[in-house]
């Protein structure tokens, strides 16, 4: 954590009172918040508790109804990101928005390109680029393309890409979620580095340790509203928890396995595209939780596309009652009962703008459009069942999900399938950005659909989840199968030794 009194106790940002609401759902509810130059504040909450609509906001994203603005001890408002930009609030969103065509340089300059004659100054792009990847620690050709990039590299341009708008305010938003261990060390030393140097950071993060071991001070969000702010020795990850969810957590979701039931998937030989080297041979059993475990570039997503028909596999053969015709395609797969819920949800899980209600129905639309217009009644009925059956929270099933938390758009893409009373369930990094709350209810409604006899094959990061959930895991490195570890097996240092490539 930095030193908060070193020149760095002055308020850059403030909020008073802010307010805002979406059609009948009330996002904040009066909200205060001080950001000080050279200090780290984390912004916790549960999600749906308001942090995303807050941010946005400090952001010019959205307008608050009420409340007041300050930066520099000013009042502000704003009309959209760029004059919040222009203000030196920079924010750095969970989802990059970066171009993965374009140049390291065109993407930290892009729109802001300095010319010369009426073209582009290249030899001032590079020194303008160089500047800013120095202050972020990123050693890379500034003319590379940017889709080269290690996911946490890229993390870091768009940092660097907020530091040559000279930012006072640096806002992270679940900046973590899809980096390595390493990566989201190396990010957070950066962080502090920044911080240190000045510059006022907001840090949204679900993982309760990285806030403890990162942020001098952390406010909590709950329905909308302050819940508690915490530092010193009141920081702990049980402070958090009680803050956020207004009750304690004795412990987490641990689910009891049952007996496994008949053979859902028997896979032999099974060769994906990205690892067409090794072959692969497991099973999963109705009623039974099986893991897949790896390092980031093991070859879990690969599995699971594959299986769901996203990928054509290299070789392979499958049989049980919901064995996909491998290479089919995803249509097929689904007929036999095999859903996939993608790593990537907003890109691979919702469609963008379509609404609540709509993307509910997908899975069924061919089934229930009344010749080439949308079924609104059949919309409103599956919201009304995925409120009841994932505890989905949204103003209604017109709403459109981009207004919605991360942990509610995940109940979306989880939710669309249950109609299908699936018998196998691919789950790809399923509780990625979600909160210590809704973690848990994700937990338990995986465990309640496999006592209904559902198989499910669910890769996770998260060791602690993959314990939880999980009656066996497989455990991946490379695109080998390197072992498999029943549940009186499970510890960490096990786990990472057979993850690790020898």
């Amino acid at each position: 954590m930095t030193e908060v009194g070193k020149g760095a106790s002055s308020v850059v940002l403030e909020g008073r009172g802010l307010a805002k609401a979406f059609g009948g759902v009330q996002a904040l509810k009066g909200v205060d918040l001080m950001a000080r130059a050279g200090e780290i504040l984390a912004v916790v909450g549960e999600n749906g508790a308001g942090k995303s609509t807050l941010m946005r906001i400090l952001a010019g994203i959205h307008a608050p109804d009420a409340g007041e603005l300050r930066l520099g001890g000013e009042p502000v408002r704003f009309d959209g990101p760029r004059e919040a930009m222009a203000a030196g609030i920079g924010l750095i969103h969970q989802e990059l928005c970066l171009c993965d065509n374009l140049s390291v340089e065109e993407n930290i300059l892009l729109g802001r390109e300095p010319r010369r004659g009426g073209l582009l100054d290249r030899r001032a792009m590079r020194r303008r680029a160089l500047e800013v990847l120095d202050r972020v620690g990123l050693q890379v050709d500034p003319a590379q393309r940017l889709g080269a990039l290690s996911l946490g590299a890229q993390q870091l341009v768009e940092v660097a890409k907020a530091l040559s708008l000279n930012a006072r305010v640096l806002i992270f938003d679940e900046p973590t979620s899809s980096l390595t261990e390493r990566e989201a060390q190396q990010l957070m030393a950066v962080v502090r580095g920044l911080a240190a140097s000045g510059v006022a950071v907001l840090w949204i993060s679900h993982r309760l340790a990285e806030v403890v071991s990162l942020a001098d001070r952390a406010m909590a969000l709950r329905d909308g509203a302050n819940s508690g702010e915490l530092r010193g020795a009141e920081l702990s990850r049980d402070g958090l928890v009680r803050a956020m969810v207004g009750r304690e957590l004795d412990h987490l979701f641990v689910r009891e396995p049952g007996e496994p039931g008949e053979l859902v998937l028997k896979v032999t030989g099974l060769r994906t595209e990205a690892w067409p080297g090794y072959s692969l041979d497991f099973e999963v059993h109705a009623g039974e939780v099986v893991g897949l475990a790896g390092l980031v570039g093991a070859g879990r997503s690969e599995v699971l596309e594959t299986l769901a028909g996203v990928r054509v596999p290299v070789a392979g053969h499958v049989e049980g009652s919901a064995a996909p015709p491998l290479g089919a395609g995803v249509g097929a797969a689904v007929e036999r009962g095999v859903v996939l819920v993608p790593e990537d949800r907003a890109r691979q899980g919702l469609v963008t703008g379509l609404g609540v209600g709509a993307n509910l129905a997908l899975p069924a639309c061919q089934a229930s459009a009344r010749g080439p217009f949308r079924d609104a009644g059949q919309e409103a009925r599956l919201f009304s069942r995925s409120v009841e059956q994932v505890g989905l929270r949204s103003a209604g099933w017109q709403q459109d999900e981009r207004s919605l938390s991360g942990g509610n758009q995940q109940k979306i893409v989880v939710g669309k399938w249950l109609e299908r009373s699936p018998r196998l369930l691919l789950l790809d990094e399923p509780t990625r950005g979600v909160d210590v709350g809704a973690k848990a209810e994700f937990h338990q409604l995986f465990d309640r659909l496999a006592q209904e006899g559902a198989g499910i094959l669910v890769a996770s990061g998260e060791m602690e989840e993959l314990f939880a959930l999980c009656d066996r895991i497989l455990v991946l490195a490379e695109g080998r199968l390197t072992g498999t570890l029943e549940r009186s097996e499970f510890g960490e240092e096990r786990l990472l030794a057979l993850a690790t490539p020898a």
